[in-house]
């Protein structure tokens, strides 16, 4: 055995070593990306439930804000209504009570007032 044999032989044992020692790290990789694709994995079959879960409560509430929307309108209407009501009473009897009030005014002013003395005499 010559000096360039042994040398290959001791590179061969370095580079044995050097493939045992990474080995191990691969290996555990390995196992980690296992995990990983099993946790994926229960992610996803746990996602579809929780999208149908969500895909329901979204219809649903789609519906209860199409009634709201109708409630909202009648009580829109209600008040139109209401507000065309007043105005037809304020019309109807504001005009006659401020005519009744100012007589009124008119009245006890007047009987308030004492009444001027006459300054001629009877005549008997």
């Amino acid at each position: 055995m010559s000096g360039g044999d042994i040398a290959g032989l001791i590179a061969a044992g370095v580079f044995a070593v050097l493939v045992a020692l990474l080995a191990v790290p691969i290996l555990k990789l390995g196992r980690v990306l296992d995990e990983l694709r099993g946790s994926i994995r229960s992610l996803a079959d746990g996602a579809t439930p929780l999208m149908d879960e969500v895909t329901a409560t979204v219809t649903t509430t789609h519906g209860q804000l199409k009634k709201v929307d109708g409630i909202a309108a009648n009580v829109s209407d209600a008040t139109a209504n209401v507000s065309a009501l007043s105005s037809l009473v304020a019309a109807t009897v504001g005009s006659p009570l401020v005519k009744v009030a100012a007589f009124s005014y008119g009245v006890r002013s007047a009987l308030s007032q004492p009444r001027p003395r006459r300054s001629g005499r009877r005549s008997r």
